[in-house]
């Protein structure tokens, strides 16, 4: 007889392609692992949440699964009544009795992504199996998710009232309740993708202890993509790939690139924020917009910077952009902020600056120290086979079921996670 797989939900609001962000993509990602593994996987996301947010764009039809997963989407006729029940009162309304008859189909595992806006601190209460929950931001400890104080500073204290206020949000007051407190004891183990996520719960009052489990890439995405070689860049230049954001700093790094410096900055991506990003550039030749680009260009500019810019001003969770430099061979220049430290020193890849002269100095000892750049890459390579892997990651994750089912006397999923091939299998 064959064995039983391992059945996990996976609940978050957003999954592709009804997404903004990266925590729809690591679902996804994900998910698409553990089905390699031989695991069953549903996934329950909340279609109203994304056509509040799309502003009433038309809603993409979903996109093929592999064999092994299933995707339910939440979707009412009013879907922002539906959100704003859910984001002032933490807990499913329109969508409850689906959530519950939904994760009541005996899974072995329910993991919870970001469950701001399907069901808030409410959802995690449904369902009877082991439970996880991955902080993909700070929604735990913040309504506006990023701790991003008053839309201009990184957050040190609490002013969620007025800061919501000017994030254009109704502030949240079950917050100051114990609403989330309670809903926590149901959940088993909660993951942090990084040391500053975890350190960030637990300095904005978070009480349950956080797991680290590493990030990853998909396998097939660690693959170097076969790409005509480029002739050398006529001038050296470094790169930006993200949002453009107020929350990204690009405008701490604009100035830096005066006609001292002998190189330019190529800036990849979009967003609200860029019509002041393009007046700041004005006069700056050596500033490079590109608007989106897509994987076969970004290869090609990896390969050939001398490093990726990761400058955000705020506390990012994991960004894949890293990796993805890290897979082409290019070292990260990154803001000594959040996840950014735990990288660079754990991968070797790169450098850290905190202020515009550091960003210069760093920029400059790539430009001019012969061999570092092709040093720093390789080290970003080998980290991200060795650390970042799926199949380090898969483990991991595997592990934790496992372990965590045996200490909480759930035999079954301990069994099932046991029986799930690891690598060395």
């Amino acid at each position: 007889m064959s064995r039983a797989p391992l059945r996990i939900a996976m609940v978050t609001t957003f999954y592709p392609p009804l997404n903004f962000g990266g925590d729809g993509q690591y679902v996804r990602r994900l998910a698409h692992a553990l089905a390699r593994r031989g695991c069953e996987i549903e996934i329950i996301h909340d279609a109203d949440a994304w056509t509040v947010g799309a502003g009433g764009a038309p809603m993409p039809p979903p996109e093929a699964e592999p064999p092994g997963i299933t995707v339910h989407r939440l979707q009412s006729r009013f879907p922002m009544i539906a959100t704003t029940l859910t984001h002032q009162l933490s807990r499913p309304v329109v969508h409850a009795a689906e959530l519950k008859r939904l994760l009541a189909r005996d899974f072995d595992v329910i993991h919870y992504h970001n469950a701001s806006l399907i069901g808030g601190a409410g959802v995690l209460e449904i369902g009877d199996a082991l439970k996880l929950y991955t902080a993909h931001e700070h929604w735990l400890v913040c309504p506006t998710h990023v701790l991003w104080r008053h839309n201009r500073e990184v957050c040190t204290g609490r002013e969620c009232i007025k800061c919501s206020l000017i994030h254009h949000r109704p502030p949240q007051l079950w917050r100051f309740t114990d609403v989330l407190d309670r809903a926590a004891r149901h959940v088993d183990v909660f993951i942090a993708l990084s040391k500053s996520v975890a350190a960030n719960h637990n300095a904005f009052g978070f009480k349950p202890p956080m797991t680290l489990l590493p990030s990853f890439m998909a396998d097939a995405d660690a693959v170097a993509m076969e790409v005509a070689p480029a002739p050398p860049p006529e001038r050296p230049f470094f790169l930006f790939v993200g949002r453009l954001e107020v929350i990204k700093g690009l405008q701490d790094v604009i100035p830096v690139f005066d006609a001292d410096l002998p190189a330019d900055l190529i800036i990849s991506g979009a967003g609200a924020y860029e019509p002041q990003l393009r007046r700041l550039a004005e006069g700056r030749p050596n500033v490079k917009f590109l608007g989106q680009t897509d994987r076969e260009t970004l290869t090609g500019l990896y390969r050939q910077t001398s490093a990726l810019l990761a400058t955000s001003s705020c506390y990012e969770v994991f960004p894949m952009v890293m990796l993805e430099a890290f897979r082409e061979g290019a070292p990260v220049i990154a803001r000594d902020l959040g996840p950014y430290p735990q990288i660079i020193e754990e991968s070797g890849g790169g450098l850290l600056f905190q202020t515009p002269d550091q960003l210069r100095a760093a920029m400059l000892r790539l430009l001019h120290e012969p061999g570092l750049r092709e040093r720093m890459g390789t080290e970003g390579r080998k980290a991200l086979d060795a650390r970042w892997s799926e199949t380090v990651a898969m483990d991991a994750y595997l592990d934790l079921i496992q372990h965590t089912a045996e200490i909480r006397g759930r035999p079954r999923a301990a069994e099932r996670a046991a029986e799930t091939p690891r690598a060395a299998a």
